[in-house]
């Protein structure tokens, strides 16, 4: 009887190793190649003292910027502009322009989807395809990425940071494209400003009579006007660093 009860025990305690490790597999394939905060969070705001950065995203607005160059060139200010893949394809002597005014080049998705209603695939195909433009124009593929209209979901940050790239936000927003108004654009850029300010803007018509007066509002204030990169320098470093081990 003694031995009965003790070979059922014996029994029962494998039955629930058994259980308890294929459970642990279980779990270990459901989290692969799933949201990792560390590695794929977007980034909001930069961590550098006393420096902050412009950022244009360009699907249209072609015919203002030159002029916002121009004014860009006038102060020795660089800034990241983020492309979409179907105006760069339109307009590549821009593009061109652009980089060869040493500003930086980020990647704002090939057709201006909703990414966060795609699937990892199709966030990769979109991704990657204004990438690959881009480089074939100016010799460098964008590292930084930011979703079309801001919208993203967690396969699109999976499908950015395992094709190398960092998704980008912004900590305020001019609301340009909606507001038509160069004071409203100035007042958003600029009021309660602090460091690592990634400023949202678009080429129109306002933004650019705004620009000037934007820029000297950061220098009379003391701030650094930089690309994204040198604003989120210690972050970038940080995520590749943990992607690297």
């Amino acid at each position: 009887m003694e031995r009965r009860f003790f070979t059922h025990v014996v029994a029962n305690v494998v039955l629930v190793a058994l259980v308890l490790t294929v459970a642990a597999v279980g779990f270990v394939g459901a989290t692969t190649n799933v949201f990792n905060p560390a590695d794929d969070a977007p980034i909001y705001r930069g961590t550098g003292e006393k420096q902050v950065s412009l950022m244009f995203n360009v699907y249209w607005g072609t015919e203002y910027i030159s002029d916002i160059l121009a004014i860009l060139h006038k102060y020795g200010v660089k800034t990241t502009f983020f492309v979409g893949g179907t105006w760069a394809a339109a307009y590549p002597e821009t593009l061109c322009s652009i980089a060869a005014d040493g500003h930086e080049i980020g990647n704002h998705g090939y057709s201006h989807k909703q990414h966060s209603k795609l699937t990892y695939e199709q966030n990769v195909t979109e991704i990657n395809a204004c990438g690959k433009l881009v480089f074939e124009y100016i010799g460098t593929e964008p590292t930084l990425f930011a979703p079309p209209a801001g919208d993203f979901g967690a396969e699109t940050l999976r499908a950015a940071a395992d094709n190398g790239y960092k998704t980008v936000m912004w900590s305020r927003d001019t609301i340009d494209w909606r507001d038509k108004d160069s004071e409203t654009v100035f007042s958003r850029a600029t009021k309660n400003t602090e460091s690592g300010e990634l400023v949202l803007m678009h080429p129109t018509a306002h933004t650019r009579d705004a620009l000037e007066r934007i820029i000297l509002f950061y220098r009379q204030k003391g701030y650094a006007i930089v690309p994204v990169s040198t604003n989120i320098g210690e972050i970038w470093t940080s995520a590749s660093n943990i992607q690297a081990d």
